[in-house]
């Protein structure tokens, strides 16, 4: 009896240690001002000094950009479209579309993850109605409703993460809806940001003009 009694607090722990491991640096990264850093200003201000760096560390700088968008998407932090727009821009389409694939889909399957250890089914029960067509459509078939929901998107891209995990989606059916189904958005998004360098030059020219 002892044992079980102490194995329970144990459990409840390791059930509970990642959501909140996710929450402090979450708050952390609010309570930093983080999240103000992930702007075209910031990006623009810093366009040269990127480039260069880039030029010389490309299998670095990847490693980083890669890094910093799971980062984004796994803390739910405001972003996500801004770096999907500067890994074309930084990087071109080529590089760009798979490296915001394989950084979203790494931060969306950490956040899937965390949910699911530490929230399970037992909060998708008490959700009532709130997850009620979520709920159908995951039962219809999985992973052509997590395409559906990657390709088009009728919810926030960080509630599809939570609700698939709440509503016990395979993970492998998980990873792979989201990966394929955010090809085509990510290949937008990286073809759009590639095309803005000349205006970030322009302004950044008008810029240091002014200053001067």
């Amino acid at each position: 009896m002892p044992v079980a009694n102490m194995s329970e607090p144990a459990s409840a722990v390791r059930r509970w240690a990642p959501v909140v491991v996710l929450l402090a640096i979450m708050t952390l990264a609010y309570a930093r001002g983080w999240h103000h850093y992930l702007s075209f200003k910031t990006i623009g201000l810093n366009y040269e000094a990127l480039r260069t760096f880039i030029a010389g560390n490309l299998i670095g700088a990847l490693a980083i950009f890669v890094a910093a968008y799971i980062a984004v998407v796994a803390l739910s932090l405001p972003g996500a479209l801004i770096m999907s727009l500067t890994g074309g821009l930084l990087f071109g389409w080529k590089l760009g579309t798979p490296a915001i694939v394989i950084g979203a889909t790494t931060g969306a399957t950490i956040l899937f993850l965390v949910a699911n250890t530490s929230l399970g089914e037992s909060l998708a029960a008490r959700a009532g109605p709130a997850l009620t067509r979520l709920r159908e459509g995951f039962k219809a078939n999985a992973l052509s409703y997590m395409l559906f929901l990657r390709l088009v998107p009728a919810f926030p891209f960080v509630v599809v993460n939570l609700a698939a995990a709440l509503l016990g989606v395979p993970l492998r059916t998980f990873v792979v809806g989201t990966a394929v189904g955010i090809i085509p958005g990510s290949l937008a998004y990286a073809t759009a940001g590639s095309g803005l360098g000349s205006v970030i030059e322009a302004q950044n020219a008008s810029y240091k003009a002014c200053l001067a």
